[in-house]
Formats: C-alpha cells, sequence, structure tokens
C-alpha cells in the first residue's frame, strides 16, 4: 500500500477537555484513530508538523503513516478541527486503513486548458468553478491523488457535469449518486450598469426642482394673505360692539 506523508504520534490515556488543553498549550494536538475493526485510540500529535503538513493539498487525500513507537498504521485524514481565528489545529481525526476494504475519501480536482477553451479565448467568457473536490469510494491501492478536467474544448455557454469526469473504472464517484451536477462551465460575464452622464444626471434634477415650485409659491402667497387676516382679527370685535 503507497503511503504519500509519514507523521509520527504518541498515545495518550488522559482524556477530557481539561488534558486537551493542557496539550494544546504545550504545542501538541489531540488526535483520534479510529475504524479497521479495532478500538478507536487516543494521539498526540507535534502541532507545529501537523500545521506545515496540512498545508499540502495531497494529506487531505492520499494515505498517511501513523507511526506510534514502533507500530505503523495506515489511515487516512477525516475530520479537522481549527481555531476559529489563529492559525491554531485544535484536534484531528484519523481512519484506519485496510488494504482489502474500500475506502471514501475527497479528492481533489484539478482544471486544464482554461485560457485556451474557445469559450474564453475568442468568446469573452468566464470560468466558473462549482466544486473544487469529489467523493469516491475505492481500495487504497486504487486511490488517485486527483481527477484531471480538461476544458479546453468548452466553448460559451458550455460545461462539464459529473458523469463526464475521466474516473478509473476501479473508483466509484459516489457524489454521482446525488445527481450529474455540473462541476465547471464558462458563462457569459455580468454586464456592468453604465454611469449616468451629464444630460441624464441634469434631467434626474429637473422634477425635483419643479416639486419645488408650487411649495415656494404656497409660502409667498401665505405671508402675502397674513396682514389681510389680523387686519380682519380687529375688525371682529366692533362688529360684535355695533350689532349690541
Amino acid at each position: 500500500m503507497k503511503t504519500s506523508f509519514e507523521l509520527v504520534a504518541e498515545f495518550r490515556e488522559k482524556h477530557g477537555k481539561g488534558a486537551s488543553r493542557r496539550l494544546r498549550h504545550a504545542g501538541k494536538v489531540p488526535a483520534i484513530l479510529y475504524g479497521g475493526h479495532l478500538d478507536a485510540r487516543a494521539l498526540t500529535l507535534d502541532h507545529q508538523k501537523v500545521v506545515l503538513m496540512l498545508e499540502n493539498e495531497r494529506f487531505y487525500s492520499t494515505i498517511i503513516n501513523l507511526k506510534v513507537g514502533e507500530e505503523k498504521q495506515a489511515a487516512i485524514l477525516k475530520d479537522v478541527q481549527r481555531h476559529p481565528f489563529k492559525n491554531a489545529v485544535l484536534h484531528i481525526d484519523f481512519q484506519r486503513v485496510e488494504e482489502n476494504e474500500k475506502i471514501r475519501i475527497n479528492i481533489p480536482l484539478h482544471f486544464k486548458g482554461e485560457t485556451v477553451a474557445p469559450g474564453v479565448k475568442t468568446q469573452g467568457g468566464m470560468v466558473s468553478h462549482m466544486r473544487s473536490e469529489v467523493e469516491v469510494s475505492c481500495l487504497p491501492r486504487d486511490l488517485p491523488e486527483f481527477i484531471e478536467v480538461d476544458i479546453s474544448g468548452l466553448n460559451l455557454n458550455e460545461s462539464i457535469h459529473l458523469s463526464q469526469l475521466n474516473v478509473p473504472a476501479t473508483v466509484q464517484l459516489l457524489d454521482l449518486l446525488k445527481g450529474d451536477a455540473v462541476v465547471v462551465a464558462i458563462h457569459s460575464p455580468r454586464a456592468e450598469e453604465p454611469e449616468p452622464t451629464v444630460a441624464a444626471a441634469e434631467g434626474a434634477a429637473a422634477p425635483a426642482e419643479g416639486a419645488a415650485a408650487p411649495a415656494a409659491a404656497a409660502a409667498d402667497a401665505a405671508k402675502k394673505a397674513e396682514p389681510a387676516k389680523k387686519e380682519e382679527a380687529k375688525k371682529e370685535p366692533a362688529k360684535k360692539d355695533a350689532k349690541k
């Protein structure tokens, strides 16, 4: 069985949040190894080495050789818990790999031919990647490092679906069981809205000025009518006395 990485680990006996917190303060990463018809084992890894390996794309999709003392165990990475804002790994899950048992794992998609595709080169289109990886099932010896997606022949408004991927016969594409989804497409770039011209801007401002004119005229009329109202108010008591 071919392995791509070797990672030195130690067994740990203490469990719980407090023990894990002390490990992290000491520059260690708590981990768990399960599967393979054996009991789960708690492990401890060196944080700096783990962070360095996690920067490599292949670490997520290939078989890892876990070395604990004199023991060696082939495994695949199943889950990584990271700190929400620090560059720190909080916990890692590994699954044992048996040579004659199929494994389920996500492998990356590698795209090629984007710059020479007619939809991009001559038709002005843009490439949209709908997926960056796919889940597969296969025996460890048949596990591909990646799946290549050639889009050099795509025209504008054309796409490649899961069923069109070049997957080895010994590998089952599990994502295809959920539907023949689009993997990559070339589409027209979104049209930008034109900036308003000077004439359009003046036209937009005109209604506001016109709407203000009636209000100004009404205010002037109210000012002119004010003295007449006051004069009428003075005459009102005189009319009442005359009636008496």
